[in-house]
């Protein structure tokens, strides 16, 4: 399940190889789309905002769940997403699944808190310039022995370095070639 940002929607360069990997192993993909930029959500407050994340993920995963059936899951969240991430591996159908976690907002209590607690397997990738990462909570996630991580030094919220494209395309690859392995252990 991609449950991409707000504006790294699922068609952004990770999510478009991320979903090759998926596609060629023959894995099901689901593609979580929301617009919470448009001015329909221009009043909604911070609050109303996560809500509507939560409420509205959930439906499109439940939606389809009540028409297919899986046993093996993969949450892969960014930014805005990581907010679904939270909601939806607390639920009992989840407690098995894999996540990946692509610049969590960890200044959100419970998305640090679920990654921190889950025992679910997972991996975590963010850039010291992020402006969420914080080193004391980077430290933090990784006392965690199901969790592997990913500290990328100068790369930004956007997963790339400010004004150094040829370095952004590395470091896109390079996060590519990692979620690739760790998604591989289990395809």
């Amino acid at each position: 399940m991609l449950l991409p940002g707000s504006g790294y929607t699922v068609n952004s360069p990770v999510f478009h190889y991320i979903s090759g990997i998926i596609f060629n192993n023959n894995k099901d993909i689901l593609e979580v789309n929301y617009s919470y930029n448009t001015d329909f959500y221009s009043d909604f407050n911070k609050e109303e905002i996560i809500k509507a994340v939560k409420m509205d993920s959930r439906l499109v995963i439940d939606t389809v769940l009540q028409t297919n059936s899986y046993t093996n899951f993969y949450f892969i969240g960014k930014s805005l997403g990581t907010i679904a991430m939270s909601s939806e591996l607390r639920r009992e159908k989840f407690k098995e699944a894999k996540a990946i976690w692509l610049t969590p907002l960890l200044n959100l209590d419970e998305v640090l808190e679920t990654i921190v607690n889950i025992g679910n397997k997972r991996f975590y990738i963010i850039g010291d310039k992020d402006q969420v990462y914080k080193e004391e909570l980077y430290d933090r996630l990784i006392q965690n022995k199901n969790l592997t991580s990913q500290l990328i030094s100068g790369v930004n919220h956007s997963l790339d370095y400010n004004d150094d494209i040829i370095n952004s395309i590395d470091v896109l690859k390079n996060i590519i070639i990692d979620i690739d392995k760790f998604l591989s252990e289990d395809f």
